[in-house]
């Protein structure tokens, strides 16, 4: 393959998706690409949630680490109006490996259909139902931005970022696809817009009530550094350094998560029914347009994450139920300010504990902020590690730890004294997925130890995640031509 253009970070896993993808083409397995055109790449990694994790859709500071696993997609301009989608990962599964449909679906005339329809669509077909984080992309772009598309696309997916593990596959996926699909039609768009478009891909195609900083983190972020994201809605700030003296890992538990889970869902919903009552208490002005709740907040902005531990304590924590019923939350409060989860009239719901989490997480999210740019002494490890500790309790708190995750929680905290490994929490939306762990450099022995003592407990050896790389604005785009 020759590289025509792009200045792009020579990368391991680019490079033999461009070796295995010339080799294919050579040999007349062309996925239905033309090996006489240009063919664009481009790449976004996955993210291990070091702290902030769902306390992201509250407007938390969250710290996130790019992981070395991502998601390459190959695009290239087609004759028709088909968008024909081939994923590598789904050779030999259950799933189809190939989806086809034409532009033309996504719209009634020049009119984009809505995104329930689009969203009952890729849910009716389940071994389909992956290619709704690629060809979603196309109608979010025609919804948000009015772009409009003179001719269809190939593209061809490979990930090396572990499904359902919790490290954000979907928005490694998202960006990939959406960073291509920029590209080969020549649409202007920020790399802050690529994130937020994404997520409207997730939220509204795909139906997962995400926040926003897995795809920011795929967009944004850097090789050895923690994005530093303060979700209201994804004012970035400046990165945070990791240490040289630290490192960070992730080990799977070997359960697998998923943020469209109910438990994701109705934890999200109840801290968003925490706020409504908070506004009631506080006395902002409340009002109802378009069965949607609006709050006019100039305390706290609409984030539950600007409201101080001292304040909630104090003030607010003995006014809130434990939990309510649907109907009767609605009956007495009328809705809430989500724009992507409602209120079910037959749940109960857990209010007090979702509630609390965003609050004190924002906090301890600052202070591990400000702990890690300092002289990272041995001291400070243990203070960094009593954080993360405490944000996996409020997890589960919350209902989202798992017997799995917590065992490896455990087994990090039961080695601390004679180990080099300092802090571990569960990461993303919970219910099992990937534990992060806070140790000192070079302590991958450490790590494999604690790996070993789960395999002997469990059964399961955790897949690792070690290493860092760099998110698809630093990446680029790579447009490529099989040399003839």
């Amino acid at each position: 393959m020759k590289i025509l253009s792009g200045k792009t970070q020579a990368l391991p896993d680019v490079e033999k998706f461009i070796s295995d993808f010339g080799v294919s083409l050579s040999q007349g397995k062309a996925f239905g690409f033309d090996s006489s055109q240009p063919i664009t790449i481009t790449r976004a990694p996955g993210r291990l949630d070091v702290m902030g994790g769902i306390a992201d859709y509250s407007g938390a500071l969250v710290l996130q680490m790019p992981i070395r696993e991502a998601t390459i997609c190959a695009i290239q301009a087609r004759s028709d109006r088909q968008i024909r989608i081939t994923s590598l990962n789904r050779k030999n599964s259950a799933h189809d490996a190939e989806f086809e449909i034409s532009l033309d679906y996504f719209f009634q005339g020049k009119t984009p259909i809505a995104y329930e329809d689009a969203q009952q669509f890729f849910q009716q077909n389940e071994k389909t139902s992956w290619a709704a984080y690629v060809a979603g992309a196309f109608l979010v772009l025609a919804q948000e931005k009015n772009f409009h598309f003179p001719h269809g696309a190939t593209l061809l997916i490979r990930s090396n970022v572990p499904e359902g593990k919790g490290v954000s596959s979907s928005a490694a996926l998202e960006v990939a696809a959406m960073e291509a699909i920029a590209a080969l039609y020549n649409f202007s768009l920020t790399p802050e817009e690529i994130a937020l478009l994404c997520q409207k891909v997730e939220n509204f195609i795909v139906g997962a009530p995400c926040g926003v900083m897995d795809q920011m983190t795929a967009v944004f972020g850097r090789e050895n550094e923690l994005m530093a994201l303060l979700c209201q809605p994804a004012q970035l700030l400046a990165p945070v350094k990791i240490p040289d003296e630290i490192e960070f890992f992730g080990l799977d538990s070997g359960v697998r998560h998923s943020v469209s889970g109910a438990d994701y869902t109705s934890v999200r919903v109840g801290a968003f029914m925490g706020y409504r009552i908070i506004a009631e208490l506080a006395g902002l002005k409340i009002s109802a347009e378009k069965g949607k709740t609006r709050i006019n907040d100039p305390r706290w902005h609409g984030y539950l994450a600007n409201l101080s531990p001292s304040i909630f304590e104090q003030f607010l924590a003995q006014q809130l139920p434990p939990e309510i019923k649907g109907s009767e939350f609605l009956e007495k409060y009328g809705g809430i300010t989500d724009p992507v989860t409602q209120v079910n009239p037959g749940r109960t719901y857990a209010v007090l504990n979702p509630t609390k989490h965003p609050i004190y997480e924002n906090f301890r999210v600052k202070a591990f902020a400000n702990l890690i740019e300092k002289p990272v002494s041995e001291k400070t490890l243990h203070i960094l590690g009593e954080l993360m500790y405490q944000s996996h309790a409020g997890y589960s708190a919350c209902g989202l730890g798992s017997d799995a995750t917590d065992l490896l929680v455990e087994l990090a905290r039961q080695s601390e004294t004679n180990s080099a490994i300092f802090g571990a929490k569960i990461t993303g939306g919970g219910s099992g997925g990937t534990v992060a762990l806070l140790s000192k450099k070079s302590a991958l022995e450490s790590v494999e130890k604690l790996r070993q003592q789960f395999l002997q407990k469990t059964g399961y050896s955790p897949y690792l995640f070690q290493g860092s790389s760099p998110g698809s604005r630093w990446f680029g785009r790579m447009k490529i031509k099989l040399i003839e």
